[in-house]
C-alpha cells in the first residue's frame, strides 16, 4: 500500500511539473519579408488587437529574439564574451514564463497575469495579448563590474532590435519600452540579485 501511495505521489508531481513547462513548436525561420523590407517598415506601435498570438508565431519570434542558431549553442543575438546573460520572459493572461532557448520551451514562473504591471502607467498598451520582458543577469559574467552593467544593457538592446524586426516580418506590432512596475515584476518573475530589468515589448496584431 505504501508503494502505491509513493507511486501516485510521484506521478502527481510529474504532472504538476509538466504543466509548468510549455514545449513550443519548432521555429519555422521562413518569413518571406527580407531584412531590408523589415527595416523599411519597422515602426513603433502602441495599439493592439486582443487577438491571441499563436504558439507557432511566438516560437518564431522568440527564436529570432534570442534563440539558438548554431549547433554549438550560439545565439541569434551577440552577448559580451558569449556570456548569454540575457534572460527573456513572456507575460500573458495565463501567467509568466521564462524562455529557455536550449529546448525552445517556456517555463512558468508565475500564475499571475502581469501585463498591467509591465504596462505600468502607460495603460494604453495593457491590452496587448503578451509582453516580452528582457533582462540581463550579470551573475552569468565571470566578473561583475560597472562595465558588465553597460554590456548587459547593450546586449539587451540587441535582443530588443531583433524583436522589433521579427515582429515586422511576422505581421506583429510592438514598441520597446522601459516603463514597468519593477517591484512587482522583480518579485513575480523571481529575478535574482544583479539581474537587471531593462526593456519590455508589448506584442500583438495591429488594431
Amino acid at each position: 500500500m505504501k508503494k502505491i501511495i509513493l507511486i501516485i505521489a510521484s506521478f502527481s508531481v510529474c504532472i504538476g511539473l509538466s504543466a509548468q513547462t510549455v514545449k513550443l513548436p519548432a521555429p519555422k525561420k521562413d518569413a518571406s519579408m527580407t531584412l531590408y523590407q523589415a527595416l523599411q517598415q519597422r515602426a513603433s506601435n502602441r495599439e493592439f488587437s486582443e487577438k491571441a498570438v499563436p504558439d507557432q508565431i511566438l516560437s518564431d519570434l522568440l527564436w529570432a529574439a534570442v534563440g539558438i542558431n548554431r549547433p554549438n549553442g550560439m545565439l541569434t543575438a551577440p552577448t559580451a564574451m558569449n556570456s548569454q546573460e540575457v534572460r527573456l520572459y513572456v507575460c500573458r493572461e495565463d501567467g509568466a514564463y521564462e524562455y529557455i532557448a536550449k529546448d525552445n520551451s517556456l517555463v512558468k514562473v508565475s500564475d499571475k497575469d502581469l501585463r498591467n504591471d509591465v504596462a505600468g502607467f502607460q495603460t494604453g498598451v495593457a491590452n496587448a495579448p503578451l509582453f516580452l520582458v528582457i533582462t540581463a543577469d550579470l551573475n552569468r559574467y565571470s566578473r561583475k563590474s560597472d562595465h558588465s552593467r553597460v554590456m548587459g544593457a547593450v546586449d539587451v538592446g540587441y535582443v530588443s532590435q531583433n524583436v522589433c524586426l521579427a515582429c515586422e516580418a511576422l505581421g506583429l506590432s510592438t514598441v520597446p519600452r522601459a516603463t514597468m512596475n519593477a517591484e512587482v515584476l522583480t518579485k513575480e518573475l523571481k529575478l535574482v540579485e544583479d539581474q537587471l530589468l531593462l526593456i519590455n515589448h508589448p506584442v500583438g496584431y495591429r488594431e
